[in-house]
């Protein structure tokens, strides 16, 4: 016998010994070789039809890997005669598995069926590994090549992936402008945070530099006052020449065309008066 081959003998019709691989004899005209089984992996390619609970037609182009479940003596017996013939196998065998996935199809929705090929493969091996065993054979794998549906629903499933992208697009655009025009607003609060603070820093410095100046004004005027009355002079001298320098600043410096300023003896005297009367304000303050 060939290897991978085991022989199953009979005598006037009943079962007698098998023969292995080998040299083997057997009795001329008395002993018969029934049948020749193949102990080697076997294959079978499958193309059916399911419909889900949800009424839609599933089509599956799947593959069957089985094969003799061992060498020993009482399962070569249950391969050799459980089956008249070899084509009685395999329509039975090919009928169990489409029956399972036929009956796991029918309890599942349409959309879920692409997501449960291992679950689809678990449940068939469950079903029939017992049927298999009694006639001798284990199954080694199943493979699920492909799994398709009618056009109708290929194209609804297609307009739906559309619509679930475009959504997704559109909500990522919509996370993106909120993030720029987030950015933007914190961008221009910070901006006018700081042009505040810079703001404030520059008042602060023309602040102090004004009151600067001032002391300093106030300092030399108190200088030219003290020299003048060591002098035995009239301090309005200063109030004058201050009331001249004013009135040639407003004309050297001013964008106007027109000064409305009262140049008479009687304003000059009344204009002194008041910055004389500052004057003396500000030194009771400070005594």
């Amino acid at each position: 016998m060939n290897q991978g081959t085991i022989a199953v003998v009979t005598m006037f019709g009943k079962y007698q010994r098998i023969l292995r691989p080998g040299l083997n004899f057997k009795i001329p005209l008395i002993e018969q070789i029934y049948k020749k089984i193949s102990i080697q992996n076997r294959s079978v390619e499958l193309e059916f039809q399911a419909i889900t609970v949800d009424q839609a037609n599933v089509y599956f182009k799947s593959m069957l890997l089985f094969a003799v479940q061992n060498a020993e003596e009482e399962t070569i017996k249950k391969v050799a005669f459980k089956f008249i013939s070899e084509k009685d196998l395999m329509q039975t065998l090919v009928r169990t598995v489409e029956g399972s996935i036929r009956a796991f199809v029918a309890s599942k929705k349409q959309a879920e069926i692409l997501t449960l090929r291992k679950e689809i493969v678990e449940f068939v091996k469950e079903q029939i590994d017992y049927a298999l065993e009694e006639w001798g054979y284990h199954l080694l794998d199943l493979k699920i090549n492909d799994i398709t549906f009618d056009k109708a629903i290929i194209e609804s499933m297609s307009r739906v992936v559309a619509s679930n992208n475009l959504k997704a697009a559109a909500e990522n655009e919509g996370q993106a402008l909120l993030i720029t025009k987030t950015k933007a607003a914190e961008a221009e609060g910070n901006s006018i945070k700081i042009a505040a603070m810079a703001e404030r820093e520059a008042a602060m410095l023309r602040g102090q530099g004004v009151a600067l100046f001032r002391a300093e004004v106030a300092k030399g005027m108190s200088q030219a006052a003290e020299e003048m009355k060591q002098a035995n002079l009239d301090t309005n001298v200063i109030l004058f020449s201050m009331w001249t320098e004013a009135i040639k600043n407003f004309a050297e410096y001013g964008k106007g065309n027109v000064i409305f300023l009262d140049g008479s003896s009687e304003g000059m005297q009344k204009t002194m008066n008041q910055i004389m009367g500052m004057m003396h304000m500000k030194q009771n303050n400070q005594q």
